[in-house]
């Protein structure tokens, strides 16, 4: 029998990298053994080299294989565990999901920067620039309009959940903890990742991890 694969991650509060594929593999059942590294601490640096020659989590260690970055992470899952469940099956839907996955990926660097994924922070809206608003107005309108083709198939962005929605997942977070306005579309897609046994698993470790409730940090 092969060994699990490991998947390393950093802080659940704090790190929005290390969700996403946390989250694909969780949801689709795949097992596998779980590495914690706290961010931005010596032992983080100390141990992240072991795991990473990027230095930075998170990583999948399966067998001989190591697979850093979210998405590729999410794609190596999709090939080798998910017999490629992990996108729509359909030709012209699963051109859609990668390219907005790949915006998410690549984007979106306003919002990165000045609303930091913090699970535990809960608070009013902070001032935000233009720049900010933009990338909050593209991530809107890429909710609405997969929902409003999808919502017949299921809550999430194309019916069934796909690693588009374990890439989107931690806006969503960032959404709820800063109290950005959202429209009805939008807010029953918040919901349904929140309505997640796994995400909530994420969200209640994230909770007790110390310092969590006052601190944040910026994180991708």
């Amino acid at each position: 029998m092969n060994a699990k694969p490991t998947l390393v991650i950093g802080n659940k509060n704090y790190s929005s990298w290390s969700l996403r594929p946390w989250l694909l593999l969780r949801q689709f059942g795949v097992a596998f053994d779980e590495v914690k590294l706290p961010l931005d601490t010596p032992e983080f640096h100390a141990r992240i080299k072991d795991y990473s020659p990027a230095g930075r989590v998170p990583v999948l260690i399966d067998g001989e294989a190591r697979v850093w970055d979210s998405l590729a992470i999410c794609e190596y899952a999709n090939e080798f565990f998910l017999d490629g469940r992990g996108w729509p099956a359909d030709r012209v839907t699963r051109g859609w999901a990668r390219s907005i996955s790949a915006e998410m990926h690549s984007g979106f660097s306003a919002l990165r920067t000045h609303l930091p994924m913090n699970t535990c922070r809960r608070g009013p809206t902070p001032a935000i620039g233009a720049d900010t608003a933009g990338d909050i107005a593209r991530i809107r309108a890429i909710w609405r309009e997969a929902r409003e083709r999808h919502a017949a198939q299921g809550p999430f962005l194309f019916g069934a959940f796909s690693i588009a929605d374990a890439m989107y997942a931690p806006v969503a977070l960032r959404f709820v903890s800063y109290a950005v306005e959202l429209g009805a579309p939008e807010r029953g897609y918040v919901d349904a990742l929140l309505a997640l046994p796994a995400l909530r698993d994420w969200l209640a470790e994230a909770a007790t991890e110390p310092l969590a409730a006052e601190h944040e940090k910026t994180t991708p």
